[in-house]
Formats: C-alpha cells, structure tokens, sequence
C-alpha cells in the first residue's frame, strides 16, 4: 500500500496539472477570440443535432448520411425561419419608430403627470417640447446612420471578408463537427490518464444531460413563450405583438424576466394604442397564461429540475461571458456555468464526505 503522503503528491500533481491545463486553455481562448465565433457557433449547432444524427445512424443510416440529413434539415428549418421573422420583425420596427412620437406624447401628457398626482410631486415645468423635437431629429437621423454604417462594412474590405469567411464558416464546421462528433468525444478522453478515465466519463455524462436540458429543452422553452406571447397580444390587437412576444421570449432565458419585460413593454405600447386603462387586463392575463403553460407544462416537460441554475446566477454568466469573451462569452456563458454547477456539486458532495466537514479531530469530535 502506498504511503499516505505519496498519494497526496500525487493526486495534488494531477490537480496541479489540471489547472495548468485550464489556464492555458483560458489564454487560448482570449487570444483566438477573434476567430473563435464561426467554431463556437458551430459547435454548438453540431451539439444540438448530434442525438438526432445517432437516432438516423440506429435506423441503418451511415454517419455521413445522418449528418447531412440532419444538417439540411437544419439549414432548412433556419432559412425558414429567417425568411419569415426577418421581414415580419422590420415591419414592426418600422411601426415602432413611426410609435415613438404618440408614446412620447403619451409618457409627457399622461404617464408623468398621473405619476406626480398620486404621489404628490411637486408640478415642475419639463422640457417637453425641446425633447420631443430632438427626439424626432434623432430618429429622422437614424436611417443615415444605418447607411453610414452600412457603407463602412461594405466599403472596407477587410472587413466584409472576415464577416463573410465567418459566415461561411459556420456551416463547415457544423457540418464535419456533426459527421465526427462520435470519434472526436472518445478520443478527446483517450488523451487523459488511464485511472482519470472512468470518473471523467460519467462527469461528461452528466454534463451533457445538464448542458442538453438547457440548450435544447431552454431554447424550445423560449421558442414557445415567444410564440404564445405574439399570438396572445396579437389577439389582443396590440400592433407590435410580434417585436414584444420575440423580446419577452428571448428574455425568458432569464426566469421570469421575460414575463417582466413583456408586461411592461405590451403595457405601455397598449396604452399608446388604444389610450385605455382596461386592456392591461387582457395584457396581463395574455403573461398570465404563457406564466401557467410555462411553469405547468414547458419547462417540467422540455427542461425539468436538471439544470439547477439559480436565476442571478444566469444574469452574472451571460454578463461575465460578455465582459471576458465578448458575443463567443455571451455564446458559451450558460453551458459553461452548467458544467461549473456539475463540478461545484460534486466538490460539495466530497467536502460533505470528507473528515474536515465531520471535524473528527475536535475535541468534541
């Protein structure tokens, strides 16, 4: 039998190792963040259709094939969608900016003066008509900035290239990501220490379950809520229920953040439209349902309790990874902190387990 202190050298080396291993990897990725957005991207689209490439694979289909009846069918389920919510999200952001000013005049003439009569504000003389006038110089000037802006990515070469070489990119490595992901798993676990092997296995394992529940189960959630949001206040007759249901279901990555945005933007765009107490009840019933269907139905369905990722904690990864790898951070946030969760509850479990918890030399002990 070993020594007891020859174990601990050896296991505080491996540890060592590991850690190493992990800040190089830090600096690589903050290095090639530049180029790293086209493999982030795809990756994850080759992650998301990798069970259905291996149900296509159990039903006699070879790997190549699976692979690219998958990806077609991604592409087309994406070209689809582009092609409907690209034209039906203009229209309504045209209908927005033509809105700003009647939502102005309905902030300065009703909302503000309703606010200091309740609570007792002093009546002070506001601005109004200087704002609302640059308000508007400002948005007639927002098209010119949109061509200015558009006349510089088009004008500068470089940059035009890169953002087309990395949009092209994106399908290419999903697509051979996609038709390799079986070999590459295997032999990326290879590379570890024999005796590493079985416990980093069944870590990937759950990972997977955890990171699988979020990206597929979470994005069909918010797909759903969105989807049930516009149509609700669409019928509703609300004009901007498409551009609102898309935002509240985007922020639904959030608990319950996307029901707080959406009542609060469909509120006051209700109010603009139809200058009536009474539809924030239809408002407010429409988040209601989604709320119930959500909590009822979607989320034990589509994601159940596998994540265990506390709303804050949701907040600060999407902001930590924009503020360390910017839109690559943003990307890889929320499945990183899933995996850190899978770490954080194992090392909980050993330290549970362990002698310093029990305390078994204490006096009391």
């Amino acid at each position: 039998m070993e020594p007891l202190t020859t174990v601990m050298d050896t296991a505080a080396r491996r540890w060592f190792l590991l850690l190493g291993l992990l800040l190089l990897a830090i600096l690589l990725v903050n290095q090639l963040r530049p180029v790293l957005s086209p493999f982030v991207v795809g990756g994850l689209i080759a992650y998301l259709g990798d069970p259905l490439a291996d149900r296509l694979q159990r039903l006699g289909c070879s790997r190549a094939l699976a692979a690219t009846l998958v990806f077609a069918m991604i592409g087309a389920l994406v070209l689809m969608t582009l092609l409907v919510t690209i034209p039906l999200l203009a229209q309504q952001l045209d209908t927005l900016v033509h809105k700003l000013p009647a939502m102005y005049e309905w902030f300065a003439g009703v909302a503000v003066p309703w606010v200091q009569h309740k609570l007792d504000l002093p009546q002070q003389q506001l601005p109004m008509l200087e704002m609302k006038e640059k308000l508007a110089e400002n948005w007639q000037s927002v098209g010119k900035l949109v061509a200015s802006a558009g006349a510089y990515i088009t004008g500068s070469g470089i940059n035009f290239m890169i953002s087309l070489g990395n949009l092209v990119l994106i399908p290419v490595v999903a697509f051979y990501l996609l038709r390799d992901w079986d070999k590459l798993v295997p032999k990326a676990l290879g590379l570890l220490p024999v005796s590493w092997q079985p416990g980093v296995a069944d870590l990937f394992e759950e990972c997977d379950e955890v990171i699988g529940a979020f990206l597929r189960g979470q994005f069909l959630v918010m797909l759903a809520l969105g989807c049930i949001y516009a149509a609700g206040l669409w019928a509703v007759g609300l004009e901007l229920a498409f551009l609102i249901g898309v935002v509240a279901g985007l922020a639904s990555v959030v608990p319950y953040l996307g029901t707080f945005v959406g009542v609060i933007l469909a509120s006051v765009a209700a109010l603009v439209q139809f200058q009536e107490w009474g539809v924030l009840l239809w408002v407010g019933l429409v988040f209601g349902v989604g709320q119930m269907i959500e909590g009822y139905l979607l989320t034990p369905i589509l994601v159940g309790d596998r994540i265990g990722l506390h709303p804050v904690a949701v907040i600060f990864a999407i902001l930590a990874g924009g503020q360390l790898a910017g839109f690559v951070g943003i990307l890889v946030a929320l499945p990183v902190a899933a995996v850190v969760m899978v770490f954080l509850r194992h090392v909980h479990g050993y330290y549970m387990d362990s002698d310093l918890y029990e305390d078994v030399d204490s006096p009391g002990g």
